[in-house]
């Protein structure tokens, strides 16, 4: 459910209509000066006894460093909690004030926040509101100019400006700073013009570190590239409290519990940038949380897999509270996307992982404020190596009367390839309560499995392990294999509506940056060292005891690693 109403200066002239209804004047109209400020009040969700409601203050006076938000409730309305904002109630009365990172109200500028409350009888919209003691506002008495009544959408809480799909009918963003890099290689040019994903995995990142760019210089320049058509920036959500608990490599800056922290000072932040109406323009796809959740299934109790890391994180509950909060606070800006990481075929697709996974997502997106609403779609293999398709052989085929699941490579999966499992996947959750318009998403920057490796058809049937080796593109070890994998090529380049349930082919991981370093590194990037980034380690339960098959001499996570990227462009398939 969807109600907004936007309120116009009270002091503007209400000229009548034609059919005698009051009419609020823009700005501009008649000559009038601009208003000191308008506000959008928007319930973005309700139910019988409670609300969602976002709200953005657009202030067209003098610029402010600081700035308090108050209206009353003509109801019982009483708010319970609140994000982007310091909200405090007396009575009626509701004051809203700036939180320390958003402060800075430019001339023309906004600011947007949200919170949740209760109510009883009828949640009547509020119709006056003050900026610093100024009357900004009023409603008008015919919805404000933006419309009122109800509407469907296609999630984030129910705002209906949404598209289906994000990337259809747009360009999306290619980042500078990996376009640089990548056009520097031999060869590099070939592809430096693929938009790939921004990076947001710790606190620097949002302003930027080791002088690069930051969130607003990358939506900035999104806004140049953009032109008169769409434009989608892809963004990684990426810094969880005792974040990735199975991987050192990816180990994150904050502790198991340090979740007040992950809320204010990482995705608070965020919030408040993407919500500025500068970059209301743009669809902000954001990918949540990789490789967090599945953890908490794959990972804990007495699985041979578990880790004692991720046994915390299961009990301490911050995995599910921070993807939650995430989602929450992104899915009540308008034109921001939420994809939840779904992990790969080669990690969720046994019977013991699929619906468990995709029911702690669901307790994840029903927490903290968010709903499911608040998810456009998921993305699976976020930089990781699943081949798309296998076109050799099936997981319904047999070899002298033996399944091609008893293979050492598919053991029992139910899933050889990412489309197939995503396009299943995608299925099971809506079946536990997700929306029946998502879409999924796959990271193909690293799966295409091409050069002279590649097999050109089905292996021997001397064995069922034969005929799958001979015939799999992909060439990995083992398929637990995660770090820097050699023989890896660039996949099927981005593209959207490739497959049905398939909103987009992405490249969420950009090629030729490291997954982890091949020995320890001292670094203050808050970056362990993985043996699986390790080319002479033997492995462990997760990889079947196998070797890493990893790279050698590769830098720390996210730093670029020339080999493996003319490594990825040698191997591409489809070839460059």
């Amino acid at each position: 459910m969807s109600r907004t109403r936007t309120a116009i200066l009270a002091a503007l002239a209400l000229v009548a209509g034609t059919a005698g209804t009051a009419t609020a004047v823009v700005p501009g109209d008649l000559g009038i000066q601009s208003v000191p400020c308008t506000v959008d009040y928007k319930v973005q969700n309700q139910w019988d006894t409670g609300f969602t409601a976002a709200v953005t203050v657009t202030n067209n006076s003098a610029a402010k460093s600081s700035w308090s938000l108050k209206w009353s409730y003509a109801g019982n309305q009483k708010i319970s909690s609140f994000w982007n904002a310091k909200v405090s109630q007396s009575g009626a009365a509701v004051t809203a004030a700036n939180e320390t990172y958003n402060g800075t109200l430019a001339t023309g500028g906004s600011v947007s926040f949200g919170f949740n409350g209760s109510y009883s009888g009828t949640n009547a919209l509020p119709t006056t509101f003050t900026l610093d003691g100024v009357t900004c506002n009023v409603d008008d008495g015919s919805g404000g100019g933006t419309g009122g009544g109800t509407g469907g959408g296609t999630g984030g809480g129910g705002t209906d400006s949404r598209v289906d799909n994000p990337y259809a009918g747009a360009k999306v963003y290619v980042n500078p700073e990996w376009s640089t890099k990548a056009a520097a290689e031999p060869g590099g040019s070939r592809v430096s013009n693929q938009p790939t994903g921004v990076w947001l995995d710790r606190i620097g990142a949002i302003n930027g570190v080791n002088g690069g760019m930051g969130l607003r210089d990358h939506l900035d320049a999104a806004l140049q590239q953009k032109g008169s058509g769409e434009e989608v920036v892809q963004l990684v959500v990426y810094d969880l409290p005792g974040r990735d608990c199975s991987a050192l490599a990816s180990n994150g800056e904050l502790g198991p519990t340090e979740i007040d922290k992950y809320k204010t000072q990482f995705i608070d932040p965020i919030a408040a940038i993407l919500a500025d109406s500068k970059y209301s323009s743009l669809r902000i796809v954001t990918t949540i949380e990789i490789d967090s959740l599945p953890n908490l299934v794959t990972n804990t109790g007495s699985r041979a897999t578990a880790t004692p890391n991720c046994d915390t994180m299961l009990a301490n509950g911050n995995y599910v509270k921070g993807v939650g909060y995430a989602l929450a606070k992104l899915g009540a800006i308008p034109n921001v996307y939420n994809y939840l990481d779904a992990g790969h075929h080669g990690w969720l697709g046994w019977d013991d992982n699929f619906a468990p996974s995709a029911n702690i997502m669901k307790q994840a997106a029903t927490s903290e404020g968010a709903t499911v609403d608040d998810v456009q779609g998921f993305i699976t293999n976020t930089a990781n190596y699943s081949a798309l398709k296998e076109d050799n052989f099936t997981v319904n085929d047999t070899v002298n009367g033996t399944s091609v699941r008893q293979s050492k490579w598919v053991d029992w999966n139910r899933y050889v390839d990412e489309l197939s499992f995503a396009q299943a996947f995608r299925n099971e959750l809506v079946s536990v309560g997700f929306n029946s318009d998502i879409g999924m998403l796959i990271d193909t920057s690293r799966n295409g499995w091409g050069g002279t490796a590649r097999p050109t058809g089905p292996g021997a049937k001397t064995s069922v392990d034969t005929y799958v080796d001979g015939g799999r593109y992909d060439r990995r070890i083992h398929v637990g294999n995660w770090c820097n994998q050699s023989g890896a090529g660039l996949g099927e380049r981005p593209q959207a509506n490739p497959a049905s349930g398939i909103d987009a082919y992405v490249w969420m991981k950009p090629p030729g940056e490291s997954d982890g370093s091949s020995t320890a590194i001292a670094n203050d990037e808050g970056k362990g060292f993985d043996r699986m980034c390790d080319p002479t380690y033997t492995g462990n339960a997760r990889n079947g005891n196998n070797m890493s098959g990893a790279l050698a001499n590769a830098p720390l996570s996210g730093h670029w690693f020339s080999a493996q990227f003319q490594q990825l462009m040698q191997n591409a398939y489809p070839p460059l």
